[in-house]
């Protein structure tokens, strides 16, 4: 038992686990946020826009089951809020955090003492064939 709460706070304490907890929390918020926005302040504008209509209340009865569309609209326009928020945010993060492209290093010069035992080896070698 000991041995699996040891893996559990070490799987806990890892820097991947922490950072999708806080995004998850982070994420919660945000979502409430734009749901509110779509709900409070989009929607009853695009009902203005379009006479005066609460799509909140849009609804389909058959038999004795209510669809309500109205409210499915306003979860998918919510969705496309957050979707569009995450990219430009993605797109942000990637913008800043892509590595810049490294200029071609210089070979470091070779000390003068190697230079001239090579060319001592190089003049050899063409004394040997020959």
């Amino acid at each position: 038992m000991k041995k699996v709460v040891k893996e559990f706070k070490e799987f806990i304490a890892r820097g991947n686990v922490l950072d999708l907890a806080i995004g998850v929390i982070i994420g919660g918020a945000f979502g409430k946020i734009v749901t509110s926005l779509v709900n409070d302040v989009l929607m009853p504008l695009i009902g203005i826009v379009l006479g005066g209509l609460d799509f909140s209340n849009l609804s389909l009865t058959i038999g004795e089951a209510k669809i309500m569309y109205g409210s499915f609209i306003q979860n998918v326009i919510d969705f496309l809020i957050v979707a569009v928020c995450i990219f430009i945010i993605v797109k942000i993060v990637n913008k800043i955090s892509k590595p810049k492209k490294e200029e071609p290093k210089e070979e470091p010069k070779k000390p003068e003492d190697v230079i001239l035992l090579e060319e001592i080896r190089d003049l050899l070698k063409s004394k040997k064939s020959k």
